[in-house]
């Protein structure tokens, strides 16, 4: 089982809109307003489940008086994307970088992107401009598959009784690490330096966990902690092929939802690929946008 990117750090103009796609999120083409992207996702949620995305929880109606609305989508925006990069748009990482706001001048974001080391993409959400694929593409840049942004109330998750461990000693570091590269078939090492790094530092700024199977390590995944942040980000999800499909991915994101939640972290997100999401929004999860990532084409 695969959940986005093995590296991703922590992380609306205002226009008219036309009607909402089947699935309730913008396309290509179509442009929304921040409040008419609000009803569209509305409109494909539950009663319980609307009620997670403007409140971030579910309440009985006793409760809706002492409560003020919460856009989810707009904190999201504020605290993963536009606080965590320059004046470009842009976050720069250990081994992985990004743009995952919309800069002033998008040529010279890309300029920038192209000369920084490592791997370098373009974050595209859902409720981006919709001429913005069709710029990038003309500058140089093509797109992956799409994943969708996925958030839950770190609360609301259910606790695991499985054997899932915190990867605390550089032992189990290197055991995720090594997991991660068999799932995914290819090493991170600025993930493995910084899960060692954050060891190091009085509240870690990112944390991996591990299930086992087997008296072995089957399952992975990474939780990061944005200080500036209300959500903490799921990612690097991976499970051996032979360990599917008895939980152990489902474990994981109940570990990681704990650690959150004893650091105070009301939401946790995770950019799922179809693999995972479906599990996701069986655990809680709802879709709060898209994300599509576009790299610069081989060769």
């Amino acid at each position: 089982m695969r959940s986005g990117s093995t590296s991703r750090p922590l992380y609306v103009p205002q226009v008219g809109h036309t009607r909402c796609a089947r699935f309730g999120c913008p396309q290509l083409g179509q442009v929304l307003t921040r409040g008419a992207s609000i009803e569209c996702v509305a409109r494909r949620l539950s009663r319980r489940d609307l009620e997670v995305f403007r409140f971030g929880t579910a309440m009985t109606a006793a409760h809706y008086s002492h409560n003020q609305g919460v856009d989810i989508l707009e904190r999201f925006d504020e605290q993963l994307r536009r606080a965590v990069t320059d004046e470009d748009g842009l976050h720069v990482g250990d081994g992985w970088s990004a743009v995952l706001w919309r800069p002033p001048d998008v040529e010279r974001a890309v300029n920038r992107l192209r000369e920084l080391p490592g791997h370098a993409e373009w974050k595209v959400y859902g409720h981006d401009p919709a001429d913005l694929p069709e710029r990038l593409r003309a500058l140089g840049l093509e797109p992956e598959g799409e994943e969708a942004v996925l958030v839950a109330e770190a609360a609301s998750l259910p606790a695991t009784d499985a054997d899932v461990r915190v990867a605390d000693t550089p032992e189990l570091v290197d055991a995720f690490q090594d997991l991660a590269e068999r799932a995914f078939g290819h090493p991170s090492h600025g993930v493995r330096r910084e899960l060692l790094k954050a060891l190091a530092e009085d509240e870690p700024s990112m944390l991996a966990v591990l299930a086992f199977a087997d008296g072995r390590p089957a399952s992975s995944g990474r939780v990061d902690f944005n200080p500036r942040s209300e959500f903490a980000g799921l990612y690097g999800g991976s499970t051996l092929r032979e360990h599917r499909g008895r939980g152990l991915y489902r474990a994981t994101v109940a570990e990681r939802a704990r650690l959150a939640r004893e650091r105070g972290y009301r939401w946790v997100y995770v950019d799922a690929l179809p693999t995972s999401r479906p599990i996701l929004e069986r655990l809680g999860f709802v879709q709060l946008t898209t994300t599509t990532p576009y790299v610069f084409k081989r060769g």
